[in-house]
């Protein structure tokens, strides 16, 4: 964070001083949100939780060094008192990046935005020193606190935008305005709320909009592959930029392949040159998440050699993205757990029965252990029925359907499309899962498992891997 006074902060965000020494402490440390992470010079923002009030821990984090506290109320402790610490924060964070020169690059897309972000973290940290958020900091809180933790020294600040509904982004970019904007794809995530897919693209569409002109440095990074991106070309001032398998690309994919492990390999082509990737990551559809991380790279001037030397060796940075545990009996365990959508869910899918291809020949097994996909609406049923089906077509060994209605339709899905006997299995919760796996699994099967956040399967993978204190990488008050 650029270090401020108290006074600086209270103008900030137009807040009223409670218990304030006469020479307080400069905020020098970080913004946090949970009393533990407090340190001397932080500022503790106090949050309601879910289950907790980070009022209650005020004094806490004053006790642990905070410089102040910002809350909505006296607290007993040198605190600034606005009417929302969330708007609070983004204020804070419109200041921070007006007053740095950092270029801010924001992504946005149905599908694959945490993982294209750790893409493009990486990739740029070779351009200079980069701030990105850990996990999905993508909403009205998550991203001021990536924004927040930028120095003077940033030069790149990554950014990952969320949307439950139109004008979302728009907000978002009102606190961080980006000059270089990535879309990835309009899918089905979220259309219980949004209704379709074309109000989903209105609402992601929001970020091109927000975009400089192009002769003021603005550039839109669009998949040409998805034609509700595609579109939004027409809805932006900024110079737009293809990425994706088309010939019009500008940056693409040629001689797509996966190893025998599953792994994404191809001829990455830029405007500048060409240039063979073969990626750590798992499933083809991380190629489209590469092109798009790719594009951006080479808009702040990397070659087309540094880009693949740089996502040939690049990992996942986030928890619970197709994670990969090899256990020392054999069996490997892809914790996927941490969101689900039916494209993504589709996607897990098809890399689990590349990873398979491997290991099949020796005996192993793939296993899909897969739970509810939240916010479907109307949808709903017809996607998990989807999702069966195409477990079965896919010819994955076991699916392992958990959890309560929406789960019940995976497995009817799956025994609709021709599966019978064990092949496709309905238990109730997560302990009945690890249960089965527990008393089934044997050396060189592959075992995927996802479900929507709110599913907490991630619990059967952590289970399996004997990894109980995994992170989340949620924001979280305290």
């Amino acid at each position: 964070m650029i270090p401020l006074s108290v006074a600086e902060l209270i103008t900030v965000v137009r807040g009223e001083p409670h218990d304030i020494p006469e020479s307080p402490p400069r905020i020098t440390g970080p913004v946090v949100i949970d009393s533990r992470l407090a340190e001397p010079g932080s500022l503790f923002a106090a949050l309601p939780g879910a289950r907790v009030d980070g009022h209650d821990y005020a004094a806490t984090a004053v006790a642990a060094g905070a410089a102040v506290v910002l809350a909505t109320r006296p607290v007993g402790v040198p605190a600034v008192v606005v009417d929302d610490v969330t708007a609070a924060l983004g204020a804070l964070a419109r200041h921070t990046v007006r007053s740095l020169g950092a270029t801010v690059v924001a992504l946005t897309g149905s599908a694959g935005k945490t993982s294209t972000k750790d893409l493009i973290a990486q990739l740029l940290q070779r351009a200079g020193p980069t701030v990105w958020p850990a996990g999905s900091f993508n909403n009205e809180i998550g991203l001021p606190l990536t924004a927040l933790r930028a120095a003077e020294d940033t030069r790149y600040l990554v950014l990952e935008m969320g949307a439950r509904g139109i004008g979302h982004i728009r907000y978002l970019t009102s606190l961080t305005p980006p000059r270089i904007g990535a879309v990835l794809n309009i899918g089905t995530a979220h259309i219980g709320e949004f209704g379709d897919r074309e109000a989903i693209a209105a609402a992601k569409g929001e970020l091109v909009e927000a975009l400089p002109p192009a002769d003021e440095g603005g550039v839109a990074v669009l998949n040409a592959d998805d034609p509700l991106v595609r579109a939004m070309a027409a809805r932006t001032r900024a110079r737009v930029v293809l990425f994706g398998e088309s010939e019009e690309a500008a940056v693409r994919a040629e001689r797509i392949r996966l190893t025998p492990e599953g792994r994404p390999a191809f001829s990455l082509s830029t405007p500048t040159g060409c240039a063979d990737v073969t990626m750590r990551l798992y499933g083809e559809h991380h190629v489209s998440n590469a092109l798009a991380a790719a594009a951006v790279a080479h808009e702040v001037g990397m070659s087309a050699e540094a880009i693949a030397e740089t996502l040939t060796t690049a990992d996942p940075l986030s928890k619970w993205r197709m994670e990969v545990t090899e256990r020392a009996d054999g069996v490997t365990i892809v914790n996927d757990a941490y969101n689900a959508n039916p494209d993504s869910m589709k996607a897990a899918l098809r890399a689990l029965a590349a990873m398979g291809e491997s290991t099949r020949a020796k005996g192993g097994r793939t296993w899909a252990v897969l739970g509810q996909m939240a916010e479907l609406g109307d949808d709903a049923f017809a996607e998990h029925d989807a999702v069966g089906r195409l477990a079965v077509r896919l010819n994955v060994s076991r699916l392992v359907s958990v959890g309560g209605q929406e789960a019940a339709w995976l497995d009817m899905g799956a025994k609709n499309e021709g599966s019978w006997g064990e092949e496709s299995v309905h238990v109730s919760d997560a302990g009945a899962a690890v249960r089965l796996l527990r008393d089934e699994l044997r050396p060189g099967d592959v075992v995927l498992v996802k479900a929507s956040r709110s599913v907490g399967l991630e619990d059967v993978a952590l289970r399996l891997t004997g990894d109980a204190d995994g992170a989340d990488g949620e924001v979280a008050a305290r």
